[in-house]
């Protein structure tokens, strides 16, 4: 594995782990009843994953073009985290929507 693909591997697990804390940030924020807060980091979560999901979608097209440049432990690991954090955010967006009908109905 090269330089470039651990380079490659670290962007995607940098930017999947900002949409992760961002996302946890919006279940507090929700938590605590601040849903303009919660609305802002879901939407800051969903703007980093779309960078990680960015750099996999050229490695991605790389592959398809027949220029693959390997599978690395590395590599792997930041696919994981990536759908990982993908998926947090999907729940995120459900657990806030719960913690807005339970605030309405106080």
């Amino acid at each position: 594995m090269n330089d470039k693909m651990n380079e490659i591997a670290f962007q995607i697990i940098l930017f999947a782990g900002n949409g992760k804390s961002s996302a946890m940030e919006a279940i507090q924020a929700a938590k605590d009843g601040d849903f303009k807060e919660a609305d802002a980091k879901l939407k800051e979560a969903g703007e980093e994953l779309s960078k990680a999901h960015g750099v996999q979608t050229e490695l991605l097209q790389e592959e398809a073009k027949g220029e693959g440049k390997g599978v690395s432990v590395i590599l792997v690991h930041s696919q994981d985290h990536l759908m990982t954090a993908m998926t947090l955010r999907d729940l995120a967006v459900e657990i806030i929507e719960l913690h807005r009908l339970r605030h309405e109905e106080e």
